[in-house]
């Protein structure tokens, strides 16, 4: 049988339930990547954010062949923004202006100091769910 665009080779569907889904992931190691896993699993479009020349360090994790990488970035498409750079923050404000679902695991403040605080980001993009994780949360004395 001929399979279409909508199967793999095993035949099974591969839109999934949020085919209709894209999301921004800007998270480093395991919290924001494993999210962000877990939606292109379930089909959505995932467009993963990395520093250029140090990428997301799963890339090297593992001793000998490092196999997280493709274990986490899979079902992910990746581009490489200098978010330190004002370039970099208006071409991925530009970039989460197009998207359902945003992803961050940084240090607490780390958006805003980029100019991407939640509040701008709904200026322009009102419906866009944003996803924030930290090991100790958003606030309080760690």
């Amino acid at each position: 049988s001929e399979l279409s665009a909508e199967t793999n080779p095993k035949g099974v569907s591969s839109k999934g339930p949020l085919s209709d889904l894209r999301v921004i992931e800007m998270g480093q190691l395991i919290a924001g990547p494993f999210c962000g896993q877990l939606l292109g699993d379930m089909g959505a479009s995932v467009i993963k954010v990395e520093p250029p020349g140090k990428c997301d360090p799963m890339r090297e994790w593992g001793q000998g062949l490092p196999v997280w990488w493709e274990v986490i970035a899979r079902n992910k498409k990746s581009v490489s923004l200098s978010l330190r750079e004002a370039e970099g923050q208006d071409l991925a404000r530009r970039l989460i202006a197009t998207a359902d679902v945003l992803i961050e695991n940084f240090r607490p403040g780390t958006l805003e100091k980029w100019g991407l605080s939640p509040e701008t980001l709904h200026q322009e993009n009102p419906g866009l769910i944003i996803v924030r994780m930290s090991g100790y949360g958003q606030t309080g004395p760690y």
